[in-house]
């Protein structure tokens, strides 16, 4: 297989959880976000090194925490290598600076830290497709929720059919040199797939999983620790495990 190497930004601060901790060092279930995220990524057994971005003030504590997630590969795996490195400001930073920490890697996985309980088997699902023949992937569940777009004064303008609608989780997964190219610009976007799309490359949808769920508010934080205290298959559970349950 080609080298897949995952890039996890985690510079955030984090402020609407209200936590006074960096929002990817947060403990889940006792665990810090960041740990329960790389962890998910090496048990998927799709990707072959990671990158993890992070404030120049925790680069020391970032790399003791995760000195030790290579063990997760197990058996007759190569170790995933785990490497720290200083982000920036604004996300699209950290992510600059994981594709630089990485130019080997002929794909990247983007995925956030706050996306700690995301299964390894949905994980394993983007690589595969990047490894088919895919330039773009993101997972993606469909819309629940009536959805509305509205004006400055907050008044209703539309009513968008959600059958067409997806909201999109992580890892997003791209050929290296796409993303590259992405991130050659100074264009703003909310996610990585946003970047790729104004290059005019299609992106593919596989599904996606609700345990992937974005970890942003502190009721977000509460559903993360139920569901871990109740022995939610999330991160750290091998794919061929996780699939199987």
């Amino acid at each position: 297989m080609r080298p897949v190497v995952a890039l996890v930004p985690a510079a955030g601060r984090g402020v609407r959880l209200g936590e006074p901790t960096p929002k990817a060092f947060v403990p889940v279930g006792g665990t810090p976000m960041v740990r329960l995220a790389v962890d998910g990524l090496i048990a998927s057994g799709a990707v072959h090194r990671v990158v993890v971005v992070v404030p120049a003030d925790l680069v020391e504590a970032a790399s003791a925490l995760l000195s030790t997630t290579t063990s997760l590969t197990g058996g007759s795996m190569p170790p995933v290598p785990v490497q720290v490195v200083v982000g920036g400001a604004e996300r699209t930073d950290s992510v600059r600076a994981g594709i630089t920490a990485a130019p080997d890697a002929a794909f990247y996985l983007v995925h956030d830290a706050a996306r700690a309980l995301t299964p390894p088997e949905l994980i394993a699902r983007v690589a595969a497709e990047l490894q088919a023949g895919s330039q773009a992937v993101v997972p993606a569940l469909p819309v629940v929720d009536t959805v509305k777009s509205v004006d400055d004064a907050g008044v209703v303008t539309g009513t968008p059919d959600r059958a067409h609608l997806r909201a999109i989780q992580t890892p997003q997964g791209f050929a290296a040199d796409l993303l590259r190219r992405a991130y050659a610009t100074d264009v703003g976007a909310t996610d990585d797939a946003g970047l790729v799309e104004r290059l005019g490359v299609a992106v593919q949808t596989v599904p996606g999983d609700p345990l992937a769920f974005k970890i942003t508010t502190p009721l977000d934080l509460h559903l993360a620790e139920a569901l871990l205290g109740n022995g939610s298959p999330a991160a750290g559970r091998p794919a061929e495990q996780a699939v199987a349950r």
